[in-house]
């Protein structure tokens, strides 16, 4: 079910596992002024979300925000055949069914203002055994003053299962916006890091959408900065 979160922009649930533990996932929906639809980060898309984002708009960009969220693309482009799909290099190898329109960093990708984005150079995780690359897309919605995130920090509080409560304690991403301590272990390239964070601070945004865990409403740039203060001192 879409939920309006700011001006022209909303987002849309569903529960997700990863390495056993109830993280939820979130996909964000933004609509642009000639009344077309970004849809990032998809979820499966049913036929009663279906019927809310066709009354809301046309969808013409499906975009996966880095390596991990790929699932649902195959899902999303058949039934949005017309629209463009875009996303990170390597994207193929994890779907090799999709067919990609552009792919960040390849390609100059112009939203007309409406939608900027950044690569989080730098940003890596761990992924036990081995450290993987995330090739992440960091987006700002200037219309909503929004700051759209995926894996390059968390938000779990009480409202997540105890096991992810325990979890999120243990790993640095309870109560509090920041990478987990798996990505600062795989994390090699702080200058990049550094250089990255301080260019999406830069951004003039009052909420961060997060991909897992609660959206951050308040202090939102306040609360970024302290939780990248390690790579910034």
């Amino acid at each position: 079910m879409l939920k309006q979160v700011g001006h022209c922009i909303w987002v849309a649930e569903e529960p997700l596992k990863f390495l056993g533990l109830p993280v939820g996932t979130r996909m964000t929906v933004i609509l642009r002024s000639d009344n077309s639809l970004v849809l990032i980060s998809p979820i499966k898309i049913d036929a009663n979300l279906k019927q809310q984002l066709d009354s809301l708009g046309t969808v013409k960009y499906i975009i996966a925000p880095n390596l991990f969220h790929h699932l649902f693309l195959e899902n999303c482009q058949q039934i949005y055949p017309q629209a463009e799909l875009i996303a990170p290099p390597g994207i193929e190898t994890k779907q090799p069914n999709i067919a990609i329109s552009q792919t960040f960093g390849r390609d100059k990708i112009d939203f007309n203002g409406e939608l900027e984005y950044i690569p989080f150079k730098g940003f890596q995780a761990c992924i036990p055994p081995k450290i993987v690359t995330v090739n992440e897309i960091v987006f700002f919605h200037p219309d909503s003053k929004t700051l759209i995130l995926t894996d390059s920090a968390f938000n779990f509080d009480r409202n997540f299962p105890l096991i992810t409560q325990l979890a999120a304690r243990i790993i640095g991403s309870y109560q509090s916006l920041q990478p987990s301590l798996l990505e600062k272990i795989a994390i090699r390239d702080k200058e990049a890091i550094s250089a990255s964070i301080s260019h999406i601070l830069a951004w003039d945004f009052q909420q961060i959408i997060v991909a897992h865990g609660n959206i951050v409403e308040k202090n939102a740039k306040e609360k970024l900065a302290a939780g990248y203060e390690w790579f910034l001192s």
